[in-house]
């Protein structure tokens, strides 16, 4: 959102130097075969005119997707440790068979590169990954470094506690221990809510998810802040999912799109069509359910989050800007 926090610049800045000479260690290749009937000359029309994102694929024969380990359930490892999974996995691989599509390259191939909320921007900007569906907030000042699709969720900024702990909302946690994910949103905005309320709480910076809970479930801290969602994912995934509780009146509402590079609109217009594609087709009822109505690995508890009605609004008139609060908390 516009007017809420949001990761600081020179914090891409500074990853942008320091992992050049690193993302390979992060990276997992995977080739995928063609679609049930497809071969690589399943049409004789000529492949498009490209530039920019869709001609470095087009010359390389490979995508390479940028996805998360613990953004559950939108992007995460569960079983497989080569092969993401999730809502915004879902709507990664629409977006592949849409490139593959465009470029008549039945056969092309995928590659999956892990990143962080630390590293995703950078690695976006530098060409190392060509796009990324995860659990990335589209507002201003990141939309000066990066792209972003139409929107494919909206969430509320939120806390996960014990159901003991006392903690009802944001003014309960003066003098408590809270931790929250780096590179974040909710990062940025629990320290300037610290420092303007003198809550004289301790902030702690995880470097993800899964190691934010970690900390919660081992009693380092009083509560975790972060998008409501993904809160309800770690929830899901604790050893006994009964002993937390999400509370909170939201501090921001957020959406989430997809993210690329900048100023290659021919390339942006072909994820934007694919999401609408599936928005319109009513497909994302079904991959929705999938994800947030049902049991999903790799504990098959089912997070039981209806989709909102400002979902649904995104859905049916999807956009690529930031959503005000003011608007959202209607």
């Amino acid at each position: 959102m516009s007017y809420l926090f949001s990761k600081p610049l020179t914090l891409a800045a500074f990853m942008a130097l320091g992992l050049a000479g690193c993302n390979n260690s992060n990276q997992t290749a995977t080739e995928t075969a063609p679609a049930e009937g497809e071969t690589a000359s399943a049409t004789t029309e000529p492949a498009a005119n490209t530039n920019g994102t869709l001609q470095k694929i087009k010359d390389s024969g490979t995508i390479v997707v940028g996805h998360r380990d613990s953004s559950i359930p939108f992007s995460y490892i569960a079983d497989d440790p080569n092969q993401p999974i999730g809502y915004a996995h879902d709507l990664e691989m629409k977006v592949v068979e849409a490139v593959k599509e465009k470029l008549n390259m039945p056969d092309l191939k995928i590659r999956y590169n892990l990143v962080t909320s630390q590293t995703r921007i950078p690695l976006v900007q530098n060409g190392t990954v060509d796009f990324e569906c995860g659990s990335t907030t589209n507002n201003e000042e990141r939309q000066k470094q990066v792209a972003f699709s139409n929107g494919f969720f909206e969430i509320g900024t939120r806390l996960l506690t014990k159901n003991d702990s006392g903690i009802k909302d944001f003014a309960d946690l003066k003098g408590k221990t809270l931790v929250t994910t780096a590179g974040t949103t909710s990062e940025r905005y629990i320290r300037q809510y610290n420092d303007d309320n003198k809550m004289d709480m301790n902030i702690i910076s995880a470097k993800d998810h899964g190691e934010a809970f970690l900390m919660l479930e081992n009693g380092r801290a009083d509560a975790f802040m972060m998008d409501d969602v993904l809160l309800a994912g770690e929830k899901a995934k604790a050893k006994n999912p009964d002993e937390w509780v999400i509370v909170g009146e939201p501090q921001s509402f957020e959406i989430y799109g997809c993210m690329m590079r900048k100023d290659d609109p021919e390339f942006k217009a072909v994820v934007d069509e694919a999401l609408t594609n599936v928005f319109s087709s009513g497909e994302i009822n079904s991959i929705y359910d999938k994800w947030f109505t049902n049991p999903i690995p790799p504990k098959n508890v089912n997070l039981n989050f209806e989709m909102s009605d400002n979902l649904k609004a995104l859905i049916a008139n999807p956009h690529d800007s930031a959503q005000p609060k003011a608007a959202a908390a209607q």
